[in-house]
């Protein structure tokens, strides 16, 4: 069943990445594996994907420690991360995806025992509910990180509401879009921004053709 959701979710990427003129390695697919136990995650890292995700920190390290023989597996973090628990799980990943504070910054930055690749998390679409910060203050919350020598701000990241229509979703991430190539013409050594992660189940194919680099995909891949 994981393989042939696998098949459908790659098939639907290169679709979408014809449709733009990309090349499908232009993509990386992250899966989201918060839901599923070990042995699923283990399924699909079998059939080649190599880019996992999680959002709760104990479920985490936990995961990690049975996986330990996989060295082939990067591991992303996703979602809030309260600060108290940077210090557990900051050194364990590969990539954090939703830096969006000064305060979390300081406390990545304190805890960090190597450079620690982030997205800044945009809340591009306004909603309330949503973390991340307002397109209009990216710029300067950037330039803020240029002393943070633990921080490396890779790219953005956002989410469209999950009942955005397509069109709106078009719209959600090509601001994003914009607003990183306007980042990375600034080549500041901090803050390279050259990746967006952006897309998930229901909107992938979309953020696929505006751009997205990382996408987040966990309900297309474990659907029963």
């Amino acid at each position: 069943m994981i393989s042939d959701n696998l098949r459908e979710v790659e098939q639907e990427l290169r679709d979408s990445c014809a449709l733009v003129s990309r090349q499908r390695d232009e993509v990386t697919l992250i899966a989201v594996t918060k839901t599923v136990d070990v042995e699923k995650t283990i399924e699909l890292v079998n059939l080649g994907v190599h880019h996992l995700a999680e959002n709760r920190v104990d479920k985490f390290l936990e995961k990690k420690e049975e996986m330990a023989v996989f060295s082939n597996v990067s591991w992303h973090f996703i979602g809030n991360l309260q600060r108290r628990k940077v210090k557990s799980v900051i050194n364990e990943i590969d990539f954090f995806h939703a830096l969006d504070s000064l305060k979390l910054a300081n406390e990545i930055q304190k805890r960090a025992e190597k450079v620690i690749r982030c997205f800044i998390e945009v809340n591009v679409s306004g909603e309330e509910s949503k973390h991340g910060i307002a397109p209009e203050e990216v710029e300067a919350f950037i330039d803020s990180l240029a002393t943070y020598d633990r921080i490396q701000a890779v790219g953005l990241m956002t989410m469209a509401p999950f009942d955005s229509t397509v069109e709106e979703q078009h719209q959600l991430f090509a601001k994003l879009k914009n607003l990183q190539k306007t980042i990375a013409a600034k080549n500041l050594p901090h803050a390279p921004c050259t990746e967006i992660s952006m897309g998930m189940s229901n909107d992938f194919p979309v953020a696929v053709q505006e751009g997205a680099t990382f996408v987040r995909v966990g309900t297309a891949l474990f659907k029963e």
